[in-house]
């Protein structure tokens, strides 16, 4: 148990390297204080919670993806550009998702105010 935390440990400290990785947290924590703001309710939260650790266990997949294409095919190549642009495209329907909900929650919100 205390091996794999430290694993874990290890993984979110490369992934804090990532740039996109550092946007994506960034983007999650606006969402909460947009969400905190309009009063969203607490199944609004749970699902963009749920959604950004998919999004950062994804994210973390991806940037694995990228680190063995680089290892193992350092010259260019179609098949590893497939990889790495494979990865990237399921890290982006994620973003989608997370802004598909968090526009979701906060449409709910202002229409209610509306009626």
């Amino acid at each position: 148990m205390f091996a794999a935390a430290r694993y874990s440990l290890g993984g979110i400290r490369r992934l804090w390297g990532e740039t996109a990785f550092r946007h994506e947290v960034l983007a999650f924590v606006l969402i909460m204080g947009l969400f905190g703001l309009s009063g969203a309710p607490l199944w609004g939260y749970v699902g963009a919670t749920l959604l950004f650790l998919l999004t950062v266990s994804i994210e973390a997949l991806n940037t694995a993806v990228e680190e063995i294409t680089d290892h193992a095919s350092p010259d260019y190549s179609d098949m590893a550009r497939h990889a790495k642009d494979l990865g990237s495209f399921a890290v982006f329907c994620l973003l989608l998702a997370n802004g598909i909900w968090a526009a979701f929650v906060l449409a709910t919100l202002w229409l209610s105010l509306a009626e």
